[in-house]
């Protein structure tokens, strides 16, 4: 055990080296930019290995064309005799960079024991850490049983459908070719993650009467009958849902009741124009909502709520029409955390930590819900350095000690579930 974490202790140079080379890589989602770019990469550092690679196009996949192919890689490196498949998964794709940096997002800036840059903490660096803890465990225990795999995979920030959810739906995650996986999030390093709540986006559209601004009485504003619909939302169903709880451990505190947020709304005619909008009035109006929902609630009930609504204000709104679409779905995810990978990934982190790990849920979906859902294999924790409060933030960033500690943890976790070297 020893000798595996020493391993660990002397690659922390090319930790902060591949961290930050993937960092300069701007996958950014949307639109998708430079996949393959870093799963090119990517394969560089494990090829030297002894990992076989291969790039995967998920064509036909949302937001797959000729100029924003959705490129996933997989990389696997057989052992000298039978036994299990450890995989582990990141995603390549990171969001757009936004306003507010005092560094350049784009540079991985090493300063006083951290990594700044978009994506450094989601997920590049875990990334990177289970890279070297595959690094160290092959150094020490080269004649390994069963199988290690990794994937850089495409657009997790957008639901993940060009990545692990096209690569499910191929058997990449499913036994007899996978056993066992672990997904470096940054939940911290002394979390392991079994789960998250639900989600369901829908789009909600009225409808009204286009007529000219001067004479709003002869039409029927789309708008007006959106604002109906927001308040009744406001007032009736937000309530509610703040009053329920989960019983999952869900952080932080405040996402262990149900939510609903607007995402988007727009009203009118096109504004694909400089200058002034149209003066008529709104035929048509567009709400896309959030709605992150417990493991205790039943997915049915989600929509039906929302439905109910605006039912009830079809029947007391004179000229109320409404049209509701959904988007996309994900049922709740729960590992039982007496599986194997939750066993060993708490049981490395005692070691390396010497304290209790936390269990505990992710307030947002990540892949384990294609694993899980598609590919039927509920043995999946999310465990990886970086504080997911500062993923999508300004100034991201994650610590070296941290990557480091991660990667001890999952070279660890890893050496248990194929069994552990003789004697």
């Amino acid at each position: 055990m020893d000798e595996l974490l020493e391993a660990v202790e002397r690659r922390r140079e090319e930790l902060v080296a591949l961290c930050r080379e993937l960092v300069r890589v701007p996958t950014v989602n949307p639109p998708g930019a430079h996949y393959r770019d870093c799963a090119e990469l990517l394969g560089r550092w494990l090829r030297p290995l002894g990992f076989e690679t291969r790039l995967l196009r998920a064509e036909g996949t949302p937001g797959d064309c000729e100029r924003w192919p959705r490129i996933n890689l997989i990389a696997r490196r057989e052992g000298g005799r039978p036994g299990p498949c450890v995989h582990f998964n990141g995603h390549l794709d990171v969001v757009p960079a936004g306003e507010g940096w005092t560094v350049d997002p784009w540079a991985g800036e090493l300063r006083d024991g951290r990594i700044y840059g978009r994506g450094s903490c989601d997920m590049k660096g875990g990334i990177a850490a289970a890279v070297v803890a595959v690094a160290a465990l092959l150094e020490t225990w080269p004649d390994f049983p069963g199988a290690i795999e990794v994937s850089g995979t495409a657009d997790e920030e957008s639901g993940g459908f060009g990545g692990v959810a096209w690569l499910a739906r191929r058997g990449f995650f499913s036994r007899p070719r996978v056993d066992h996986v672990i997904i470096p999030e940054p939940l911290d390093v002394d979390r392991v993650c079994i789960g998250h709540r639900g989600l369901w986006w829908a789009e909600v559209e009225t409808r009204g009467r286009i007529a000219h601004g001067s004479m709003p009485f002869l039409g029927d504003c789309a708008i007006r009958h959106m604002g109906a619909f927001v308040e009744r939302l406001e007032r009736e169903l937000v309530p509610r849902l703040a009053a329920r709880r989960t019983a999952m451990p869900v952080v932080p505190e405040e996402a262990r009741a149900s939510t609903l947020n607007l995402i988007a709304v727009h009203g009118g005619q096109p504004e694909d124009h400089e200058g002034l909008p149209s003066s008529c009035v709104a035929d048509s109006c567009r709400l896309v909502i959030d709605r992150r929902y417990l493991i205790e609630e039943n997915p049915a009930e989600v929509e039906g709520e929302i439905r109910a609504i605006l039912e009830q204000l079809a029947r007391e709104r004179p000229g109320f029409s409404y049209r509701l679409k959904e988007l996309q779905a994900v049922r709740p995810v729960l590992t039982d955390r007496d599986q194997p990978v939750p066993r060993a990934v708490a049981s490395a982190l005692r070691e390396v930590l010497g304290r209790e790990p936390a269990f505990v849920c992710s307030p947002g979906t990540y892949d384990q819900k294609h694993i899980s859902r598609i590919g039927g294999l509920e043995d999946c924790v999310a465990y990886g350095p970086g504080i997911l409060d500062l993923a999508h933030q300004p100034d991201e960033f994650v610590a070296v000690k941290d990557m480091v500690t991660a990667a001890k943890v999952m070279a660890l976790a890893t050496l248990r579930l194929l069994g552990g070297p003789p004697g």
